[in-house]
């Protein structure tokens, strides 16, 4: 039954996944919203629930838009089972953004496909992952994917120029705005985050038990997305590898990211999600689909018994 109604893509499916995201969204931040009420904490976070509701409809049309899905909604429910199984994620404000904001630079990287206004697709999908990396500074580390796409569409030398171009514009904007706002100047020390390398806080129930599936989910369809890059037609292939490329830079950022609470997923679970979605649409064991799906869906709601 779940196979039925998320295999294929309708409106419904996205009312069904967004209700879904809000439910848990609203939960996390009950305290925030009603029992500490404040008018100015109760816009801003339902102004970042519409950002987080709309990364999952980005992502939907980044899939159906550059042919690296088919037309289901598997990749919208993943991203949102995924996403609402980690509760620090969904009270973490500056993830949320940082990763719409990565969402429309991959967008802009994969539109390179089309092989027009490629040198200003360089710069805008720049420009977006450093806005990210003023709201969460390893996601800078997406620039890996911005190459990567100059790697394989437009490899001259002066191409590979275009992010540093970008990447000063959006520092002095964003030193121009502290001039003027806080009247202080905007250095690397405000914009680095320190490195964290230790995991301990993974051992936490709360975070192992999700993590532990989801990296399972990650190593059953691998196998099944890397043979479908190399059935792809030639035109395909390069957008597919750079869901790959998406893959290794937001493994990166976790690795890298100074809080160990599974916020820092966030920007894995975009090519995670797309990467599960194909393997769901061309497995035919219909059975093991709906064991694993029903399992997906039910993690999140089992999530706050382990805390």
């Amino acid at each position: 039954m779940l196979t039925s109604f998320f295999g294929k893509s309708k409106p419904l499916n996205g009312i069904g996944v967004a209700i879904f995201m809000l439910l848990f969204y609203v939960f996390a931040n009950f305290r925030e919203w009603f029992l500490d009420f404040n008018l100015l904490i109760f816009f801003e976070k339902l102004f970042v629930l519409l950002a987080f509701l709309l990364s999952v409809y980005v992502l939907n049309f980044i899939a159906k838009k550059n042919e690296l899905t088919r037309r289901s909604a598997y990749k919208i429910l993943l991203f949102a089972v995924f996403t609402t199984s980690f509760f620090a994620l969904l009270s973490n404000t500056q993830v949320i953004f940082a990763n719409l904001c990565v969402l429309f630079a991959f967008r802009r990287i994969l539109s390179l496909r089309s092989k027009k206004i490629m040198q200003k697709k360089v710069f805008d999908a720049t420009f977006w992952i450093c806005i990210a990396s003023i709201f969460y500074f390893w996601s800078i580390l997406f620039l890996i994917v911005v190459y990567a796409g100059i790697l394989f569409y437009l490899p001259k030398f002066k191409n590979w120029l275009i992010p540093l171009v970008a990447f000063l514009a959006v520092y002095l904007l964003n030193l121009s705005f502290h001039l003027v706002v806080y009247d202080n100047i905007y250095g690397f020390i405000q914009w680095y985050e320190p490195v964290n390398f230790d995991f301990s806080s993974y051992q936490e129930l709360s975070l192992l038990i999700p993590l532990s599936l989801i990296l399972a989910v990650l190593i059953w369809t691998f196998g099944n997305f890397f043979r479908l890059i190399q059935k792809a037609s030639i035109s395909l292939r390069p957008s597919l590898n750079l869901v790959l490329f998406s893959l290794i830079a937001s493994i990166a950022i976790a690795v890298f990211s100074p809080t160990k609470d599974g916020s820092e997923l966030i920007f894995f679970f975009v090519p995670l999600s797309i990467i599960a979605s194909t393997w769901f649409e061309r497995k035919k064991d219909k059975i093991f689909k709906e064991i694993l799906l029903a399992i997906l869906i039910l993690m999140p709601l089992a999530v706050p018994f382990l805390r």
